[in-house]
Parts: C-alpha cells; structure tokens; sequence
C-alpha cells in the first residue's frame, strides 16, 4: 500500500486535491491518504485529522491573532506522520505552514512534493532557499513559475491548471443565463466579494454602492453573485437591507460560480482565484480588493510585482484594472465598469488574449502532477 500525507489549507486547496487524489488513485490501484483536507479531498478518501477551516486564514495580522493554533496543529501533524511515515509527503499551497512542516518531515527522510508555487517570484525571495530544503518537487500551476526554480536548481514542473482543463475553451453566456432563469437581453454584471467572511465584510459594501451607480447610469441591468451557502446568502442581503440597497435587482445564488462568471457582460471580483476562472470565461472583469491596513503595509514592503489580479500576472501586462485598498471605491470601480461596457472593440482584445493564455494552462493537470509525484517515489 502507498501511504501518501497530504495537507490543503483552503478551498482552493480542496479542490486541487481533490482531482490529484483521484489522478493518483487512477495510476496506482491501492493508496492510504489522510492528513488535512475539506469536503472535496474527504469525497475522494483523505482521512482529515483537522478540519480544513482551522487553516483558512488571510492576511498577516489575521494569521497571527491564531500563531499558537496553527503551531499546535503543524506539531501534532509531524509528531503523527513521525510515528506513521509516508511514502510521501504533499502540501497544496498554504505555505506558511506547509513549508515548515515538509522541511521537517523531508529531515526524517521522507520525500515532499509542494503543489502550488508559492509567489517567490512577487514577494518574500528568501523563502527560495527555504523551499530547498523543505522540497523535493515544486508542481508550479503557471509557466512563468519555472524560471526562479530552474535558476536556484530545485526540480520543478509546470502541471498547468485543472481549471483550464474544466472550463471549454468557448463559453455560452445564453446557455449560463437560462440555467440562472436571467432574461437574455439584459445586461448582466456578476458581482464576487470573495468566501471568506473577513473579505465580504470589506468588499461586498463598496461593491453593492458600485452596483447602485451602474443602476442609476442605466436601469436595464440585472446583478448577480454567487456565495458559498445559505448563511452566506443571508450575510449578504442583511448588507444589502443595512445600506438601505433592496431595490436593486440583485441575486444571490449558492455555490453557482460557473453559471454566475459565464452568464456576465462584465465582472466586479475580490482578488485571488476567482479571476483566473473569469479568464477562462473570456469575461472582462474589474478586480478590487481590501485587506487590513497593517497587512497591506507589510506585502507592499515586502513585494517585488506592480500587479495583484492573475490575468494580469499571466499577460505580463495590466489588461484588466486593479484597484486596491484605497483605490477600491464605487465611483472609481463604477467607471471601469462603465468602460467595459461602452467598448465591445477592447472586449474583443481581451477575449482573444484570454483564449492564448487558456491554450497554455490546458495540461490535463492532475494526471501530470500525479505522474511527477509517483515518478518521484519510483526514483527513491
């Protein structure tokens, strides 16, 4: 039996494991697999011996108000796979606290592969040498990773990202709209404040004050978001009531991203994955985000990169605006908006030059990074 540990700190996480544990169990027939995971990974057989929640946290400020808690369970998961050796060990993303914890158990003498490359390239360079000696294999998602891994010799390669693998190369925006029982011929603008509570207290507020100025500039639109679940529904529209915004035709619908993105003339999105799935839509989007004021002062000192928004990382050039703690305002947010919708011409550029990045992230993902994890093992 093949004894893999695995830890995931987030939804994203989640779903990235989820498809490498059924990638891995589809090329080896028998495999043991626990360690931290949600929903996703938990569907396909890993053994949670935390609750994935526990290690959701944003922002530096928020990740030390709960140091002590996620101390204690990084020394309670090495202190386990200590007396329970796997064959391997596999951290997805989460590098705070998966990197120290590889680098332990890669002490011990068992092999780690890190899936998600960490954002050396943007941000906090010294963790590269960190990285050496925690990791045996760095699965990188996007090209552009490649180079500081080959330049600093560590054995790295790009799998792509399953999302590309997903998302059809040709959205249908009619077919999104009849499956959210939207009228056809309105405009639509989707509206994404992001998952987590902290970010949605932040970000939904200017956001809907955004979508009340597209309302007053033109009465013909219809705005639509998706949430994670009910009590997020509720969070959402007792925002909406607060700000006294009820009149606007605003849906929110549970765990409908896909329908939501492909069903949008334009987007309004929290900064992080959820704009490179709006990239795959081929949508033209307006990327904001918040994070508290001390966190922000920290990764600004502490980055190396003008942009934040992944389809910009991706073109190597600002194709879609970007505004940031104080520039996330509705008027501001409002006007780009506006613009997208006033030039179908730069709309057309842009889908074309989402379709060229699609084409180089379509890997067939999670049959790579299982085959480079196994080929790993087979060369110890």
């Amino acid at each position: 039996m093949l004894r893999i540990g695995i830890v995931a700190g987030e939804a994203s996480g989640d779903y990235l494991g989820a498809h490498l544990i059924r990638a891995l169990k589809s090329q080896h027939n028998d495999i043991l697999i626990e360690g931290i995971g949600g929903k996703g990974m938990q569907a396909e057989g890993c053994r949670s011996i935390f609750p994935m929640e526990k290690l959701a946290v944003m922002g530096i400020v928020e990740v030390f108000s709960s140091y002590i808690e996620l101390l204690g369970i990084r020394k309670q998961l090495f202190k386990y796979f200590s007396s329970n050796p796997p064959d391997i060990f596999i951290g997805i993303d989460a590098p705070d606290f998966n990197l120290g914890l590889e680098q332990n158990l890669r002490r011990l003498g068992i092999p780690t592969a890190h899936y998600v490359s960490p954002s050396v390239w943007a941000w906090r360079k010294r963790r590269i040498k960190k990285i050496a000696r925690a990791v045996d294999l760095m699965l990188t998602l996007f090209p552009f990773e490649l180079g500081i891994y080959q330049q600093h010799k560590i054995r790295a390669e790009c799998v792509g990202h399953p999302l590309a693998e997903q998302i059809g190369m040709q959205p249908d925006k009619l077919a999104a709209r009849q499956r959210l029982g939207l009228d056809k011929d309105l405009t639509v603008i989707g509206i994404m404040p992001g998952s987590r509570l902290s970010e949605m207290t932040r970000l939904l507020p200017p956001f809907l004050r955004t979508a009340e100025l597209c309302y007053e500039q033109s009465g013909d639109v219809q705005f639509i978001s998706s949430v994670l679940d009910s009590s997020a529904v509720d969070y959402c529209k007792g925002v909406q009531s607060d700000l006294s915004l009820q009149h606007l035709p605003l849906t929110f619908h549970q765990n409908r991203v896909h329908d939501v993105l492909e069903a949008s003339d334009v987007l309004l999105l929290a900064s992080g994955t959820i704009t490179l799935e709006a990239m795959l839509f081929k949508r033209p989007m307006v990327v904001a985000y918040k994070l508290h004021p001390l966190s922000h002062f920290f990764v600004k000192m502490l980055s190396y990169i003008d942009h934040a928004a992944l389809p910009n990382l991706l073109a190597g050039m600002e194709v879609v605006p970007e505004c940031l703690q104080k520039q996330c305002y509705p008027v501001r947010l409002a006007r780009y908006i506006q613009n997208w919708l006033n030039h179908p011409e730069e709309v057309a550029v842009l889908e074309e030059k989402f379709a060229q990045i699609h084409a180089t992230l379509k890997k067939n993902n999670a049959e790579l990074a299982a085959s480079n994890i196994l080929s790993l093992l087979n060369s110890r």
